[in-house]
């Protein structure tokens, strides 16, 4: 549908926590589209509805070949005590990284497009993306999180080795 602009990181809403989806409808559906090309546009792995300046609880997930995971309305039900730290990013921080701990496995209650409970369970990168993206809908960005945020060196030697 659209491309939208992203919020400022100043953003108010970016730091509440985002009400939930109560009608699944034509909007929710545009939402969803104007996610996706928002998501395409910006070459980003994930998008929450916030970060366009939406108070909907509603995230998308680029899982590559597996196509685009639709979150609305997603609770953590489950997560391992197995814990991994690694580097995070977000579209709404642009070239700020961190080091994050988050569980290695989860399982997700969420809502598909025609309002029903899906639960799904995923594991390493798609799991910290989940958890990712809850934050965001709960206002916690990564930088809350982040046991160490690299400086300019650091992001440029792990950049350079990957």
């Amino acid at each position: 549908m659209t491309v939208k602009k992203l919020v400022k990181s100043t953003h108010p809403i970016l730091n509440k926590t985002i009400q939930p989806v109560s009608t699944y409808d034509q909007k929710l559906k545009v939402l969803l589209e104007d996610l996706e090309d928002t998501l395409y546009h910006e070459e980003a792995a994930a998008i929450s509805a916030p970060q366009i300046g939406v108070d909907q609880s509603v995230a998308l997930i680029d899982m590559e070949q597996e196509g685009l995971l639709q979150l609305i309305n997603p609770v953590v039900k489950s997560q391992s005590q197995e814990t991994v730290s690694d580097l995070e990013g977000s579209i709404s921080l642009p070239h700020i990284y961190g080091e994050v701990k988050r569980s290695k496995m989860i399982t997700v209650q969420s809502y598909d497009i025609n309002g029903n409970a899906v639960e799904l369970t995923a594991y390493d990168d798609i799991a910290r993306m989940i958890l990712h993206m809850i934050d965001h809908l709960n206002g916690i960005q990564f930088t809350k999180r982040a046991h160490h945020i690299l400086n300019e060196t650091e992001v440029e030697a792990y950049f350079d080795n990957e």
